[in-house]
């Protein structure tokens, strides 16, 4: 038999520990009330005998105690219980300091592949480290309730950011760059009036967007429409002085010329202040911030001819790339790019379509933009087309008092993830007892969400000015509580999930592919939906369904099911679960397949939504993605490419790499073997932390990178 320890490890039964532990409590009563060592026996042969493959040390202890106390060993049970109780105080201790000094001497590596903008090296971001570790202590020992603590411990569910909970900050948002710019806002008790350029409205937005992303964690939005009156009033200020200074001495088509030229220069100088910014200013988090630029041509836009040259320019600079250190044009990580297409850009004939093929030509070569279908989210969210947050989640349809739709200025709250593929394990298949085990777990989910609520709850607007006093969320009064924007569904707070792949395959034994697999998914998928409907009505709180692109926490759940369940073909055996709703990456399935097959999903996971799809050789397959990007218009809300993007920064190669015969990365063209100085991207399921080679038996296997 194998126990279960509670940090998850698996070691092997060994009666001799239950002996002492009796021993030791055996110590502190008299006479009858000892154990005799025959009890002791038939303790422990009482839990050999349950035949279990595995069992938590936990299940072991109440056993013991139940068996005392069947003996009328009630003193000796309740020092037995104390003795617990005590163990478990112990454990209960900060345990911050090992990981801490693990960080500090580089050593820590689970942190350093945590996040893939941030730098464990730096000062700045190891103290934003340290800073978070003291808070996971805190809220697992004190914070949280013991329930969710273990809950969490045990891969139940994921108590997302714990590293922050123990402030009251929110996740993402949507920041109501609109009103900031119009109405002015002030940063560190300096005014900011409404810009008069476009240059300088650029300039502004970066400041804003850097305040607002070190006050928060998660991610950051901004539509940049909003610019468009910026670029005009360029534009309109070059003329007025051309023409006063011109006027009558040269025609007026030359004087029109020296404008557009004028403002084509301003409108680079002022994506690339914003591209390089964003890209070089640190949070007090120690990262770049987690920004995401919103480009989206709204048909009755009056500024919509000047906010297609914005987006123009800022695909051809991200497409150029940004110089690194060392001089070679290298892909930035941020900002993030969603691209809208609309009856004006799909690929059919319309008048902005030169745009898409831009953004194609950009997706090929640096990975961005994302693409959103405004005809297929209009259906989702009452005929709305707005931004995903930085997380990629999505706000629900919210009027304001006027009846008109608001989604720029609102927020998440939070996130808790549940862990489906567990679920099936844990019943052994059985239909009729997962659908009790599920609603347990679901609400033992809501407790945990809601601890995200009441965190908020109370919160005042002097917590972060930028947000609640000077336009990015609110503009409150000093001292005034933020409790009304926590209600009534102006913020979102959110319930992930993970694994409806491997959930489906243990259950129906087949892929949620296959129509058998394919009923149980959605009837699952719906289910969720219905709680966490059911949850926004009893407490008046913006409750949504989220499908997280969860990166590590893929592996994270994988790997505690795996120590407490074994190898499970197809399931635990890959050293990952899916994400969220998505076709199982080993699958042979085409582009267009996977995405209308998840198109479906999407429409049930209203709260966050994303789908990949991977396509070969990119760079020289610009007609097939111009055909994918045709098909994500008339077929699903939000999808992304992925494929190889490799570059050297000693010679500015970015080709792919090659694995050498001491399996060590290698560029080609300059034989370069720094990994310092080599970038390698794989993205496929979201994973941000390293990647690594499964080398085969042949010289052909090895030469190519093996996804999980």
């Amino acid at each position: 038999m194998k126990v279960i320890k509670r940090d998850g490890r698996t070691i092997d039964f060994d009666r001799e520990k239950i002996v002492v532990a009796i021993e030791k409590a055996n110590r502190e009563v008299r006479g009858k009330e000892k154990a005799t060592k025959d009890e002791i026996n038939q303790i422990i042969a009482y839990i050999e005998e349950l035949g279990k493959k595995r069992m938590l040390v936990e299940d072991i202890q109440d056993v013991i105690e139940q068996k005392l106390m069947e003996f009328d060993k009630y003193e000796l049970a309740k020092r037995y219980i104390v003795y617990r109780y005590n163990r478990a105080l112990v454990r209960k201790s900060n345990t911050t300091d090992e990981s801490i000094l693990g960080l500090i001497r580089n050593e820590n590596k689970e942190l350093a592949e945590e996040n893939s903008n941030k730098n464990t090296v730096l000062a700045s971001t190891q103290r934003d480290y340290i800073a978070g570790e003291v808070s996971r202590d805190l809220t697992k020992r004190i914070l949280l309730p013991e329930k969710i603590s273990k809950a969490h411990e045990d891969g139940i569910l994921h108590f997302h950011d714990a590293d922050y909970f123990v402030q009251p900050i929110f996740n993402c948002c949507l920041i109501n760059i609109g009103d900031m710019l119009d109405n002015g806002t002030a940063m560190n008790g300096k005014m900011i009036e409404s810009p008069k350029s476009f240059q300088v409205a650029c300039t502004i937005t970066t400041q804003i967007i850097a305040a607002v992303a070190s006050n928060q964690y998660g991610g950051q939005s901004v539509d940049m429409r909003h610019l468009g009156k910026y670029l005009r009033r360029s534009h309109d200020k070059f003329k007025k002085k051309l023409t006063e200074k011109f006027g009558g001495k040269v025609p007026k088509n030359v004087i029109e010329d020296m404008v557009k030229d004028r403002v084509k220069e301003e409108l680079a100088a002022g994506v690339q202040t914003i591209q390089y910014q964003i890209n070089t200013l640190m949070t007090t988090n120690g990262q770049s911030p987690f920004v995401t630029l919103f480009l989206h041509l709204e048909p009755d836009d009056e500024y919509i001819e000047e906010n297609a040259m914005i987006i123009e320019e800022i695909l051809k600079q991200r497409m150029q790339g940004i110089k690194n250190e060392v001089g070679v044009y290298v892909t930035p990580a941020f900002p993030k790019l969603i691209y809208v297409l609309d009856e004006h850009n799909c690929l059919k004939g319309g008048k902005y379509d030169y745009l898409t093929k831009l953004a194609v030509k950009c997706s090929a070569k640096r990975m961005y933009p994302d693409y959103i279908s405004a005809k297929k989210m209009k259906e989702n969210y009452e005929g709305n087309v707005f931004s995903p947050m930085g997380c990629r989640s999505f706000l629900a349809p919210w009027k304001d008092e006027n009846g008109n739709y608001k989604f720029e200025g609102r927020f998440n709250q939070g996130v808790v993830s549940i862990n489906l593929p567990q679920i099936g394990l844990a019943v052994g298949g059985d239909e009729e007892k997962f659908w009790k085990e599920f609603d347990a777990r679901l609400e033992i989910c809501k407790e945990a969400i809601m601890c995200r609520h009441y965190a908020l709850l109370g919160t005042t607007s002097d917590i972060s000015p930028v947000h609640w006093q000077n336009g990015a969320i609110a503009r409150l009064k000093k001292g005034e509580k933020i409790d009304k924007y926590l209600y009534g569904g102006y913020s979102s707070i959110t319930l992930g999930y993970i694994g409806i792949y491997e959930l489906t395959k243990i259950m129906k034994g087949v892929s949620h592919t296959a129509k058998e697999g394919h009923d149980f998914a959605i009837k699952v998928m719906k289910h969720m939906e219905e709680a966490v409907m059911r949850w926004k009505k009893e407490t008046n709180i913006g409750f949504a369904l989220y499908g997280t692109p969860a990166e590590s926490l893929c592996y994270r759940f994988a790997r505690i099911d795996k120590e407490k369940y074994g190898t499970i073909e197809d399931v635990t055996d890959k050293g990952y679960y899916t994400n969220s709703y998505h076709v199982d990456v080993r699958e042979k399935m085409d582009a267009f397949s996977k995405l209308k097959f998840e198109s479906e999903f999407q429409s049930i996971s209203k709260g966050g939504a994303i789908s990949y799809v991977e396509v070969p050789n990119m760079r020289h397959n610009l007609e097939a993605l111009e055909e994918v990007v045709k098909f994500i218009y008339d077929n699903i809300q939000y999808a992304e490419f992925n494929t190889k993007s490799d570059y050297c920064q000693c010679c500015g190669y970015d080709g792919e790499m090659i694995i050498n015969d001491n399996n060590e990365w290698e560029c080609p063209q300059c034989g370069n073997k720094d990994r310092a100085k080599l970038n390698v991207v794989r993205r496929t399921c979201g994973y941000l932390g390293e990647n690594f080679w499964n080398v085969g038996k042949t010289k052909e296997i090895k030469s190519r990178v093996m996804h999980l």
